[in-house]
């Protein structure tokens, strides 16, 4: 198995919504944001999966390390010599995977967020700088584009958190910011217990409000000269964005069940976005 094999085999098994939209890239862009798809889910399954932190935690340096080798051209893992060949062509910066291992590290000591701006602290280092390495790799013209890849990075972080309250509280986190969880009485140890309430579902309708707001502006940050190098994003967004979506339908019972769309709805919604976008191209080049 070839590294471009093993991160495309990564990439598919997770299931996620962002392998639908990498399908519309061409070949160079593809197969350099399925490798850093690839890097996310290694270190992110090295936090979920090992459930021994001082192993976990010398997994993740084992990964900075790796990184390193990787920018010198020595990378030893298939997802690092993947990376390799994604920076012949497109400017990644070594401190953007640095970052997104120091979001990975903070769920090994961190298990609540006091306020919202910590927790903005790890969506940042999770998900923005994952955007802002996409970006990279889609290409843009005007800056105003990182503005839009930080901001949708927020938006699909924080759609993320609400769909897996449930997911996350048995694992022992709990993402939702403590002061909030306060101000609409919702109790920490009836989350733990996997408990849903209406005070927890009109704290989440809080979030979504939030969430939305983060998709709006990372729409208005977006460059009408970029909107057809970025559609891969806007594929993601019009995903993560139904997902909500179907959330608020099901009166937000994520206590009782995960949300999420079908394969089947994420292609036809990947086939339909790329295709308006691809419309709007020629008619406004």
């Amino acid at each position: 198995m070839t590294p471009d094999e093993y991160c495309k085999d990564k990439a598919a098994k997770s299931g996620s919504s962002f392998y639908y939209s990498f399908l519309f890239l061409p070949e160079k862009q593809r197969q350099a944001i399925i490798a850093l798809y690839a890097f996310c889910r290694e270190v992110d399954d090295t936090v979920d999966e090992i459930s021994e932190v001082d192993i976990a935690r010398s997994k993740l340096e084992w990964w900075r390390q790796e990184i390193q080798l990787t920018f010198k051209g020595e990378a030893t893992h298939p997802v690092g010599q993947a990376l390799q060949s994604a920076l012949e062509h497109f400017d990644l910066h070594e401190e953007y995977f640095m970052e997104i291992i120091d979001g990975m590290a903070m769920d090994l000591d961190q298990f609540s967020y006091a306020e919202f701006k910590h927790l903005a602290l790890y969506c940042h280092r999770a998900a923005s700088v994952v955007g802002l390495l996409s970006a990279e790799i889609f290409g843009y013209k005007d800056r105003n584009t990182l503005k839009y890849a930080e901001k949708l990075g927020m938006a699909l972080q924080l759609t993320n958190i609400i769909r897996d309250v449930r997911e996350d509280a048995e694992r022992g986190r709990i993402y939702l910011p403590q002061d909030e969880l306060h101000q609409f009485n919702v109790k920490t140890d009836d989350l733990l217990a996997l408990k849903s309430s209406p005070e927890l579902i009109e704290c989440l309708k809080f979030q979504t409000a939030r969430a939305h707001q983060y998709y709006q502006q990372a729409m208005q940050s977006l460059p009408d000269s970029d909107r057809y190098s970025q559609r891969t994003g806007l594929i993601m967004a019009a995903i993560y964005a139904a997902t909500l979506k179907e959330i608020e339908q099901d009166n937000f019972q994520v206590m009782q069940h995960r949300v999420s769309l079908t394969p089947l709805r994420k292609l036809w919604i990947a086939w339909q976005t790329s295709r308006r976008e691809k419309r709007l191209y020629k008619k406004h080049p």
